[in-house]
Order: C-alpha cells, then sequence, then structure tokens
C-alpha cells in the first residue's frame, strides 16, 4: 500500500469553494467529507518536512507532495488537521488552502504571480487619498505616509498620491522596484503575499507585513481606515461584520505563513 494519500478531493480547490457568507445567505449547506484519521503529524520526506495523516504522506488536489523546506509551516498545517472535529470543513484550515495553492497554483505558474502581485503598485490603496472631509484626510495622512516613506526607503519604490479616483500613473522605476521586491519571495511566500495583498488592496502593506515592519493587525487597520471612518458615521451591519471576520482570518493566516518564512 502506498503510504502518499490525496485526501483533499474537490474540498481544497480554491475555484470550487464559494465564499462563506454568499453560501450563508444562499443557505447552501454542502456536505463535509468525515475525518478519516486519528493524528496529523510533521514527517520527513526527500528531504523535506511534509504533512502525514497517520503516518500517509498527504498531497495537493494536483496530487504533489504537500512538503515544505520550513518544518514550522509544515507543523502549522498539521495542527489545522488535528483541529477538525468529526468533519473536515476547508474553511475552518486557511493555512491549508493557501499551501495548495502554493504548490499547485503558485509553483507553475510563478511569473505571472509576481506580475499580478506587483501589478497593484500602479494603483496602491495608499496612494489614492479622499479629498474630504478632513477627518478621513487626516486619518489616511497618519496611517498611509509612514507605509509609503518605508517603501521609498526599504523597497526602492517612491510611490506619488492622487486625489479622488482618477488613476494616476507611478514611474515605472517604481514598479521596477515593487516587481523585484516580490520576486524574492518562493512559492509559498508568493501565494501569502497574494492573499494579502488582495484582501487590502495594497502591495505596500502586504510587503510590509512579508518583511516583518508592519503586524498584521496594524495593516489590517491600515487597509480600513476609510472603512472604519464610514461606520462611525452610519454604523455597520452583521453580514459586513461576519464578511469582515472571514476576510480577517485569511489575512492572519497568511500572515502567520510569511513569519514562519522569514
Amino acid at each position: 500500500m502506498s503510504d502518499e494519500r490525496d485526501f483533499y478531493g474537490h474540498w481544497f480547490r480554491d475555484s470550487s469553494m464559494p465564499d462563506p457568507m454568499y453560501a450563508a445567505q444562499k443557505g447552501m449547506k454542502p456536505e463535509l467529507p468525515k475525518r478519516f484519521y486519528t493524528q496529523a503529524a510533521s514527517v520527513e520526506k526527500d528531504g523535506l518536512h511534509a504533512v502525514a495523516l497517520d503516518g500517509r504522506v498527504a498531497r495537493t488536489p494536483a496530487k504533489s507532495l504537500l512538503a515544505f523546506a520550513s518544518r514550522d509551516v509544515a507543523q502549522a498545517l498539521a495542527e489545522e488537521w488535528n483541529g477538525q472535529g468529526s468533519h473536515i470543513d476547508p474553511f475552518s484550515m486557511p493555512m491549508t488552502r493557501i499551501a495548495n495553492s502554493a504548490i499547485d497554483g503558485v509553483r507553475p505558474t510563478r511569473q505571472a504571480v509576481i506580475d499580478e502581485i506587483a501589478k497593484y503598485g500602479g494603483s496602491d490603496l495608499l496612494c489614492y487619498r479622499a479629498e474630504t472631509p478632513e477627518e478621513l484626510v487626516r486619518r489616511q495622512k497618519e496611517a498611509w505616509d509612514p507605509l509609503l516613506a518605508w517603501c521609498a526607503g526599504n523597497i526602492g519604490a517612491e510611490l506619488v498620491l492622487a486625489e479622488g479616483i482618477i488613476h494616476k500613473a507611478q514611474a515605472p522605476e517604481a514598479l521596477a522596484a515593487i516587481a523585484n521586491a516580490v520576486s524574492t519571495f518562493d512559492e509559498l511566500g508568493l501565494a501569502s503575499l497574494h492573499v494579502i495583498t488582495t484582501l487590502t488592496g495594497s502591495v505596500v502593506l502586504a510587503l510590509a507585513v512579508a518583511r516583518g515592519h508592519l503586524e498584521p493587525e496594524a495593516a489590517w487597520a491600515a487597509a480600513h481606515v476609510d472603512e472604519d471612518y464610514q461606520i462611525e458615521l452610519w454604523g455597520s451591519d452583521e453580514d459586513a461584520q461576519q464578511r469582515r471576520a472571514w476576510r480577517w482570518r485569511e489575512m492572519e493566516a497568511a500572515s502567520r505563513l510569511l513569519g514562519m518564512l522569514r
């Protein structure tokens, strides 16, 4: 009997998984697979650290070895598997989903992923400022200006500001510097960086977290300066709060993986 098992099936393919809030709103109740193992652990396999269930080494949906150079990463994924109850809920395993995406999605299309992440530098959230009201202008400046200064000094990308929603082109040299910074990450780093960039709308925030300059909570707060200001004025509804909680869970998982890779 082989000691390797593909236990994911379609449940861990990103393209097949509906947003949890959307699923709840539509009354979707997918049947979760039953837990079929007792213990998950990190094991050595071919010079790497792999995730194994009851000693059987796991594979991704595309049947690649679920293994990494970092033992910490493999152990963290194993913790997600050990945390499952009688059924396996992929929504409660964000790091495993990111890991699958890294191996099956990023590995064969590395340069395309780098380009996609770096492209956010051309329209980064931190560069687009409100013209009014004065309080929001002040909050954006206080939260975002230091991060853009860090980006200029540490990434080599000096980004220009724009008011309102009218696009303002960034210098090719700045975009090249961002692309160069992004390209230094391995496939798991890129997958995690992509999650943070798309969640926040800012590659600057993602790089600041990845390099340890900014704590995930601080980056999350910076990404929601506008939203939090609107909530103070008008309040928030329950669906929006739940949706934000789910997004934070993904952000936290990606940030944790990046921390293990530093």
